[in-house]
């Protein structure tokens, strides 16, 4: 039996689940206007723990939502999960966060376009088959009113990014799921066990997050 702790913080949806064989047992989470990760992530942890009569010694594992994402959500994330791994001398899980976000829908035709909000018209996205097999890497992109023209099947929206673009995506083929919002760490539950059967381990000394962009600081 593998019991893994799921830790999703690259949005604004600081989220946790504990996952028995890629079975969610449990999950809290919350999406605040301002972050509220550094606050709330060990609160969740240890109630997780608590509530279902479970110790940190009882861990097999810890996953963690790599990003595309916040920078400092993904550093609060990240950061967590190493301090756990490291303090528990046990294995450490990347995982996708655009796929992670990819499995909240469940769709019998077209492709999934799970979109972050990178501010302005960019979002981070990803092209995934009805499988969540990735057909498009992680990109930042800019979207017009050309964006995925080549597509010829219908293609589900889901994301933080996808509502600024209800004026500029408005062909037929594009379904808009607005209700799917942000990454959650129950969706993470099952990705976490198969990586955790096959040691696909990341090195808790030298793993960083996928930013995919340079951090920039504004006034």
């Amino acid at each position: 039996m593998a019991l893994l702790l799921n830790i999703e913080t690259a949005t604004k949806n600081c989220s946790v689940s504990l996952a028995i064989d890629g079975k969610t047992i449990a999950c809290k989470e919350i999406a605040e206007q301002n972050f509220s990760h550094a606050e709330k992530l060990h609160v969740f942890v240890d109630e997780l723990l608590k509530e279902n009569n479970l110790n940190y010694k009882d861990l097999n594992g810890v996953a963690v939502g790599q990003g595309p994402g916040s920078y400092t959500g993904l550093r609060i994330g990240v950061s967590s999960a190493k301090g756990f791994c490291y303090a528990l001398g046990i294995p450490m899980i990347a995982i996708d966060t655009l796929e992670v976000l990819a499995r909240k829908i469940t769709i019998a035709e077209g492709l999934i376009i799970p979109m972050i909000d990178a501010r302005r018209m960019e979002v981070y996205s990803a092209i995934f088959e009805i499988d969540y097999t990735k057909t498009r890497n992680v990109e930042a992109v800019i979207i017009d009113a050309n964006s995925f023209s080549e597509i010829g099947k219908k293609i589900h929206l889901v994301g933080d990014g996808i509502a600024k673009f209800k004026e500029v995506l408005t062909d037929e083929k594009f379904i808009y799921h607005d209700d799917v919002v942000y990454p959650s760490a129950n969706e993470m539950s099952y990705l976490s066990f198969e990586k955790f059967k096959k040691s696909d381990f990341v090195d808790v000394a030298y793993f960083e997050p996928f930013y995919l962009k340079d951090f920039m600081i504004s006034k």
